[in-house]
């Protein structure tokens, strides 16, 4: 019993073994619900709000704060908040800074679930919802009305890859006060740093490439100075935290996510030079080649580009022709999310409030992961060879 009542009344534990302090090159993964404090006059502070610390687990422990840290520094960001998923930062995003009677312009070119998300839920609470052109840039005053409070990108969209101007976008909101918020997931901090060009809330899925292995689901948000007061009270009145280890892991996939990018990057251009001159490829969708219509500002605003992009075919194939190609790739996988070491692939024919080029067509989405070049572009070449 003595022994018992020992070890169920330790107070707290300590990172050390035979009187010496157990030190690792990475962080130790903190897991709990109650956070001690180490005296009364702490425990006051915290009752009156003053307290600087973590009070309790919902506050996100350690692990998750070294995380938000380092993404605060690579996005030249004032604070940084983590998220169980990419759309649980986009959504709680989007509440931040809505209310009742309040309009939200979306870019057509988002990723899905937010569009749904922004229809099936903010309209619901009286939020209205305007989609403007994926291309959108210096024309964005004609669009703006005294209800708009926040102007929501994606540049470039995930799925069909067209580009805003976002310098000429954010000169317009901040004339009219209104909050510029991108998911930047496509070009991660080291390719495209949102804040630096003046957008107020960045926000990134990283169960992409920052955690790279697809085997984590996380989000994050950086806010600037002027935001985070706003931002820090809605995310703590929700007590939203991150799991600790999935933290550690997205930690972890940071420091090698500059090595990796570079191969997806160089893997991805390769595949899609080499598709541009395929006799079934009609063209190419890609932001980093000079084909694509926005390539400029690609140029301009990002130093790289990732390993996800896409391709129609010249023909209209059916249903059935779709699938002979598709279910005949061995090395691409098929499936959602991308920025893995995998390569995977979509087909779809996407709709859009307004027009798009490749309107009722299929487009082939490709997530080139780290794979051989070479043994990627046979693959294609066997799936291709069940069309004609």
């Amino acid at each position: 019993m003595a022994i018992h009542s020992e070890i169920v009344s330790e107070n707290s534990y300590n990172d050390s073994y035979g009187g010496k302090k157990i030190k690792t090159i990475n962080p130790t993964i903190q897991s709990g619900s109650t956070v001690l404090f180490e005296n009364y006059e702490d425990l006051k502070l915290a009752q009156e709000g003053r307290y600087p610390g973590v009070t309790y687990g919902t506050g996100g422990l350690s692990t998750q704060k070294d995380f938000e840290d380092a993404i605060c520094k690579l996005e030249n960001g004032h604070a940084s908040f983590t998220f169980s998923s990419g759309m649980s930062a986009i959504v709680n995003s989007l509440m931040t800074f809505t209310k009742s009677g309040d309009e939200v312009l979306l870019c057509d070119n988002v990723y899905s679930p937010t569009s749904i998300f922004c229809h099936n839920v903010l309209e619901k609470y009286g939020v209205m919802i305007t989609h403007i052109p994926s291309s959108v840039g210096s024309d964005i005053d004609k669009y703006i009305t005294n209800k708009t409070t926040v102007i929501f990108m994606e540049s470039p969209g995930s799925n069909t890859f067209e580009m805003q101007d976002i310098p000429a976008i954010v000169s317009a909101a901040k004339k009219n006060n209104i909050v510029t918020i991108i998911d930047n997931t496509w070009a991660t901090p080291l390719y495209m740093r949102p804040l630096d060009l003046g957008v107020d809330v960045c926000i990134h899925s990283a169960t992409k490439y920052i955690c790279g292995y697809s085997d984590i689901l996380l989000g994050c948000v950086t806010v600037n100075v002027k935001h985070y007061t706003q931002y820090n009270a809605f995310y703590h009145s929700l007590e939203k935290y991150a799991n600790p280890q999935d933290c550690y892991f997205a930690l972890r996939g940071l420091r090698s996510l500059k090595v990796r990018l570079r191969e997806h990057e160089k893997s991805a251009l390769d595949i899609a030079s080499w598709l541009q001159d395929h006799h079934l490829v009609d063209f190419v969708v890609h932001p980093g080649l000079d084909s694509h219509p926005q390539h400029d500002l690609w140029k301009r605003d990002y130093t790289g580009s990732g390993g996800l992009f896409g391709f129609v075919f010249k023909s209209s194939y059916t249903e059935e022709e779709i699938a002979l190609f598709v279910n005949n790739l061995k090395k691409f996988g098929i499936g959602y999310s991308w920025g893995g070491f995998k390569s995977l692939i979509t087909v779809g024919k996407y709709k859009r409030e307004g027009k798009i080029k490749y309107d009722g067509r299929h487009l082939v989405r490709l997530n080139v992961g780290l794979e051989g070049v070479q043994d990627l572009i046979e693959d294609l070449k066997s799936g291709f060879s069940y069309l004609t």
